[in-house]
């Protein structure tokens, strides 16, 4: 089960499939943040049929408040007034002064790796720079972007949606891949299903995104 072994750090579009999968059943027996929403599995569709093997992964509608508030400031004992922005709390909302994220990853075929691609919006739909992302994030994930050589960021048309959304180049993925599921100890004829919670534990520091350590426990 898995498709083919990821012994060289890449995955096979089965294997991604079957990885997906798991993490989506995985993340909804952990306990995780109330504020984060369930990922879930998006099908392809050619000429209207859904394809079996064929999709992504989706974590919509993760909500940041940018000015803060009391209730986040009371979560974080180490935050004051000027620590606001570094404020880890993700929350799901529908009012104030909040930035809506999207996470998608996406099978890349070139690569035989997974990639992730993301989006970000104000309350009012208009689309956040890169810029105005990064003074979002706190600051153990700039420190991240800025000394990591794998984690730059470009912007390309995502490869289901047709648009442009923001992604991390997934050129040394298969390499640090590697080595992380070595380093771990994952057994040989898991490593595919484990792939993308190992994987999304580490690209999800370089964009703010807290990763439960269960999702990588076995069931």
């Amino acid at each position: 089960m898995g498709g083919s072994p990821v012994g060289d750090g890449t995955l096979s579009l089965d294997g991604f499939k079957a990885s997906a999968t798991a993490l989506v059943k995985r993340w909804k027996e952990i306990e995780v943040d109330e504020s984060l929403p369930d990922w879930t599995w998006k099908p392809c569709s050619n000429m209207g049929v859904p394809s079996e093997v064929e999709g992504y992964l989706a974590l919509e509608g993760v909500y940041r408040y940018r000015g803060g508030s009391q209730e986040q400031i009371e979560e974080n004992d180490n935050s004051n007034g000027a620590d606001v922005v570094e404020c880890d709390t993700w929350v799901q909302s529908s009012s104030g002064n909040i930035h809506v994220y999207d996470f998608h990853v996406v099978y890349s075929h070139s690569y035989k790796v997974p990639v992730l691609y993301f989006q970000c919006h104000r309350s009012d739909g208009q689309l956040l720079t890169l810029d105005e992302i990064k003074q979002d994030l706190p600051s153990n994930s700039l420190k991240v972007l800025s000394e990591s050589k794998w984690t730059f960021i470009t912007r390309e048309e995502h490869p289901q949606l047709s648009r442009p959304w923001f992604t991390l180049h997934p050129c040394a993925t298969s390499d640090w891949m590697k080595l992380l599921l070595e380093e771990n100890k994952v057994a040989y004829e898991e490593q595919s299903l484990r792939y993308l919670p190992a994987w999304l534990s580490v690209v999800g520091q370089a964009v703010g995104l807290k990763i439960p350590l269960e999702l990588h426990c076995r069931p």
